[in-house]
């Protein structure tokens, strides 16, 4: 049996198994563990499988985050209706929250007339937005950009610094983003981005959700924590039938009434 003979073997006895054993396959292609360990990898490399410990399993996508300037031109459209629709949430003397996320960096274009904001932000791109809403006053008040580790890729802070000076802070309200939602958690890309929106989120007393519908019942590496902890998702899309409740109230970016 040459090697395209076997690798055929082996992805049909996967599709049977869904899970594969370097042991096993040895013994039933009689060939060496050895052999079939280079096998499997050049199968990953393909992308046709992914192995583990002993074996394999069906190939499973890594996610891997774009870069900011990337994900802004993505969904734009939807990404500013939600922004907009959150905007208008926001009221005069209060202190916001805005995380990282190409949906959050809209809300300060969004805004006018709106008097005494503190705006509290780990987002670059955000804090220059505030500061040029500031400018050119269609809104008075100060922008806090939290110390800490610039990630030049998302054009963000984090690190444990950001988020212990974090705690020292009470929100009004948190606009948070997020790279996935299902019906019981939010889920981000980059570990130190999650721990800064989770943060954000205990120290708000109402934290909103802004999310485009291309990442409902989707997960990405980390979880920054449960929906449940939501007040309020703002989507271009209606919540999905199969979701049930979890106590917050999901507001579509294109109607008036909450859904």
């Amino acid at each position: 049996m040459n090697k395209e003979e076997r690798h055929l073997q082996i992805l049909n006895q996967l599709e049977l198994q869904e899970k594969i054993w370097v042991a096993d396959l040895a013994e039933g292609l009689d060939v060496t563990p050895e052999t079939i360990r280079r096998d499997l990898a050049e199968l990953e490399v393909n992308e046709q499988l992914t192995r583990i410990h002993g074996g394999a399993v069906p190939f499973i996508q890594t996610q891997k985050e774009m870069v900011f300037e990337k994900k802004m031109s993505i969904h734009i459209g939807e990404k500013k209706q939600i922004a907009r629709r959150a905007a208008a949430l926001i009221q005069h003397g209060e202190t916001i929250a805005i995380d990282v996320g190409t949906t959050t960096v809209h809300i300060a274009d969004m805004l006018d007339n709106v008097q005494g904001l503190t705006i509290v932000t780990n987002s670059l791109s955000a804090a220059s937005r505030f500061n040029l809403a500031i400018e050119e006053q269609r809104i008075t008040g100060q922008v806090i950009m939290l110390p800490g580790i610039t990630n030049p890729y998302q054009a963000s802070v984090k690190g444990a610094y950001t988020v212990e000076f974090l705690k020292r802070f009470s929100f009004n309200r948190a606009f948070i983003s997020c790279g996935g939602v299902t019906n019981s958690s939010i889920y981000d890309f980059d570990m130190d981005e999650s721990l800064v929106s989770e943060a954000m989120i205990h120290c708000s007393q109402e934290s909103i959700l802004l999310t485009d519908a291309s990442k409902l019942d989707k997960k990405s590496l980390f979880e920054i924590g449960p929906l449940s902890n939501i007040s309020k998702v703002i989507c271009d899309e209606a919540k999905p039938s199969h979701w049930y409740g979890n106590g917050y109230e999901w507001m579509q970016s294109n109607e008036v009434g909450i859904g």
